[in-house]
């Protein structure tokens, strides 16, 4: 059976999907429509490889393929242009707005692509330019979910809300129980305590970040009123979670750098709750509705305004932010005048809303004592 959109026939379709972790969470509200629209062809999601467990499980692309350009490599453009040409895709559907993807998807002789331009070198390698509303502005001030709904809208597909969609698959649990193993923990005891995970790390840079000994600092609070914690760090973050782990005085579960984003997936699914700088990982946890506290510094909310039903927001006024740098160039004042009463207020507001009991103590004795499993 054959699809149709306004252009004619499509039966398979190239997503090529953004390169950020969050932005390709953010991206599934979209996806989500594309599927249901378009529910007899084949989708096929294009984006670096080591975002695809994101997508793994959600059944919103039939596959999903590696992004070999993405090395900048010769080698690597000619294995994409030459596997996507082979497939003979009828519809291109590109998210990033850089020149690279869209030629890509050119060079693959894909028909009809399909996205926004800012450029004209752009504009030209497109069929079909989407234009984004002016508000938007030449920064997109819009949440990837609207910006990916507003593109694919133009397809004649329509948007069944801003929901996200993540799903953790058995392999990936799999893997989640091995890392805590490695950690001096199990799986069973991970269910049981659900501990608060702590995630000091992001990979645009230390301006993102609370300091080192805020979170240490809560991470004790936390575990004197009886949390389990988890100090999670993702591979590269070696200092940052050291750092954390040296300025605290209880014993946290540390998972430096063992988990992929399957096994991040499924830790974050189960968790009580999370404390993050605005990274990809709490669009992780937005996904499956954890609570979280997310601070924000050289960043803004609005460009990320959507599915903060779980997120306790932490900002300050400040005349420098948003600036969006990756390292500060004086004081780091918007993060650092956060302190660590604040965070842990925060925290309580997140765990009440999602029905948790903030008396942590109490909950943990009746755990120990062999009651109601939380």
């Amino acid at each position: 059976m054959n699809s149709k959109d306004a252009t004619g026939d499509v039966e398979r379709i190239l997503v090529r999907c953004p390169n950020w972790l969050g932005d390709v969470v953010m991206a599934t509200p979209g996806l989500r429509a594309l599927r249901a629209r378009f529910p007899d062809a084949k989708i096929v999601g294009h984006l670096p490889e080591a975002l695809i467990p994101l997508l793994e499980g959600s059944g919103l692309c039939d596959e999903l393929w590696p992004l070999d350009s993405r090395l900048r490599r010769l080698a690597g453009w000619r294995s994409d242009r030459a596997r996507i040409a082979e497939a003979r895709f009828d519809l291109g559907v590109v998210i990033p707005e850089s020149i690279s993807s869209a030629l890509l998807m050119r060079l693959g002789r894909v028909g009809r692509v399909t996205g926004f331009a800012r450029d004209p070198l752009r504009r030209a390698l497109l069929h079909r330019e989407v234009v984004a509303p002016s508000d938007w502005g030449r920064r997109r001030w819009v949440s990837k979910e609207r910006f990916v709904l507003t593109l694919v809208d133009a397809l004649g597909v329509e948007g069944k809300g801003l929901r996200l969609t993540l799903a953790v698959t058995s392999e990936e649990e799999a893997r989640l129980a091995t890392a805590l193993a490695g950690a001096g923990t199990t799986r069973a005891e991970f269910d049981r305590d659900r501990p608060i995970v702590i995630a000091p790390g992001a990979s645009y840079g230390d301006a993102k970040c609370w300091p080192a000994e805020s979170y240490a600092a809560l991470a004790d609070r936390l575990g004197e009123q009886g949390a389990t914690v988890v100090v999670l760090g993702a591979p590269g973050e070696h200092e940052r979670v050291a750092a954390v782990r040296r300025a605290m005085r209880s014993e946290p579960i540390v998972l430096d750098g063992t988990l992929d984003i399957g096994a991040l997936k499924a830790l974050l699914s189960g968790a009580r709750a999370l404390v993050a700088n605005d990274s990809g990982t709490r669009h992780i946890a937005a996904a499956f509705q954890t609570p979280s506290v997310i601070f924000f510094g050289p960043t803004s909310v609005a460009k990320t305004g959507d599915n903060l039903s779980a997120i306790e927001v932490l900002e300050t006024e400040h005349d420098c932010r948003p600036c969006y740098r990756r390292t500060c160039p004086i004081d780091h004042r918007c993060l650092r005048s956060i302190d660590v009463d604040r965070a842990d207020a925060a925290t309580g507001r997140a765990l009440a809303r999602a029905g948790g009991q903030r008396d942590l103590v109490d909950s943990a004795r009746r755990s120990a004592l062999g009651g109601a499993s939380r």
